[in-house]
């Protein structure tokens, strides 16, 4: 009897003991399966964290001597010179100087093109130099007629100076670059899209350089009247005067200037071809110089300017 019911209790005291461990047992599972997933997943995770990933796709691993690259700005661009194309035409369609394509190129004769020839157009206005050795900076800025900054900003120098290295290739923005020899041009050329008297003003006194379309005019932020005609169509003075200035500057390109009564100076820029000399006597509609695409224009025309008693006119109100 003992026996029997020693039995029973041992077979009911371990039917107790399984049911009460079925939950925790279950528990247990559960954390298993979950577990096993999170760490796979968190193992994935650190996997790809892992890979090195190139930005923008590649990574290269030297630097072009061509360093021009800043921001906002045209890349250097290189051209072939096809049937019709001239300096004047690729500056006007490019938006820079003659001169400046020319220095780029090494050019410094506007006759010098050749068909299939390639040109190498700069990013902006200014000159595309290669940095020599000894070559500094400030000795680069000093050549050119600009300040450092305008070097160390346009191609990155402040952080990077091996850009402005020897062997580099940079821009100078603005820079004042030599004059290009121009063709020569018979008189008949010169004089044969205008009369050898210069039109008459609408109103006041001073006669008109050419007779062309007014493609400008003065305003605060532009100190003359732009006035386009055919290139090498003759410049008429204004008036009686003494010529006062000849020769390049800066972004007006080739230009002549006349004093005149009054305390009145009349300039004439972006000419192909000037045919009068400092100190000269010039008479009203005397033709002194032909309109041109020197300086910065992005098409032929004569950027007029005058100064009465040193202050900026409107030449059209003279």
């Amino acid at each position: 009897m003992v026996g029997v019911r020693g039995l029973r209790f041992a077979l009911n005291t371990s039917v107790a003991v399984l049911v009460l461990s079925l939950p925790f047992a279950a528990t247990a599972a559960s954390r298993a399966n979950t577990l096993a997933p999170t760490v796979a997943a968190t193992i994935a995770s650190d996997a790809s964290r892992a890979q090195p990933a190139a930005r923008g796709g590649s990574i290269a691993s030297g630097r072009n001597p061509m360093t021009v690259a800043a921001e906002g700005t045209r890349p250097v661009q290189e051209v072939t010179i096809h049937d019709g194309d001239t300096l004047a035409t690729m500056a006007n369609y490019y938006d820079v100087s003659v001169e400046a394509i020319a220095y780029a190129n090494g050019l410094s004769d506007a006759r010098a093109l050749q068909m299939g020839q390639k040109l190498v157009i700069p990013p902006a206005e200014g000159a595309l130099y290669t940095v020599k050795d000894g070559d500094t900076v400030d000795s680069i800025a000093g050549h050119f007629k600009v300040d450092p900054t305008v070097i160390l900003t346009f191609n990155r120098c402040y952080f990077e100076p091996e850009r402005c290295a020897a062997g580099q290739k940079i821009f100078v923005r603005g820079a004042e670059l030599p004059a290009l020899l121009e063709p020569d041009r018979p008189a008949r050329d010169v004089f044969a899209a205008a009369p050898q008297v210069a039109q008459q003003p609408r109103n006041g006194r001073l006669s008109w350089p050419v007779g062309g379309v007014i493609t400008q005019l003065f305003w605060w932020g532009h100190t003359g009247v732009d006035v386009a005609a055919p290139y090498g169509t003759g410049l008429g003075a204004g008036d009686d005067g003494v010529v006062t200035a000849t020769g390049w500057v800066a972004v007006g390109g080739l230009r002549v200037c006349v004093q005149h009564a009054g305390d009145l100076t009349v300039c004439y820029y972006h000419t192909s071809a000037v045919y009068v000399s400092v100190g000269q006597q010039v008479s009203r509609g005397q033709i002194i110089a032909a309109i041109g695409l020197t300086g910065v224009t992005t098409g032929p025309h004569v950027h007029w300017e005058c100064k009465l008693g040193g202050q900026f006119v409107s030449c059209l109100s003279l």
